[in-house]
């Protein structure tokens, strides 16, 4: 679930942290704002990530799906 906790760093953590920079947000406010939404945006992308993690891949791996992979041989299994 990579994906779930780079979106979470990209879409909330930074830009909690450069609103902190910028002085927009005390330290305690930034602070408790990421850790809050650390924990509570992957729970939320779940299931979107576990689907984009499938669609990339399958995206990259298309033979891997039943409908494209090609006929096998009497001496091969799907595994070989």
């Amino acid at each position: 679930m990579s994906l779930n906790y780079g979106v979470t760093v990209v879409a909330c953590l930074i830009p909690v942290t450069l609103l902190w920079y910028a002085g927009v947000l005390i330290g305690r406010w930034a602070a408790g704002l990421a850790i809050g939404s650390s924990l509570v945006v992957p729970a939320l992308l779940y299931r979107s990530s576990r689907s984009w993690q499938l669609m990339l891949y399958y995206y990259f791996f298309p033979q891997h799906l039943p409908l494209n992979r090609r006929a096998l041989s009497a001496n091969e299994d799907e595994n070989g």
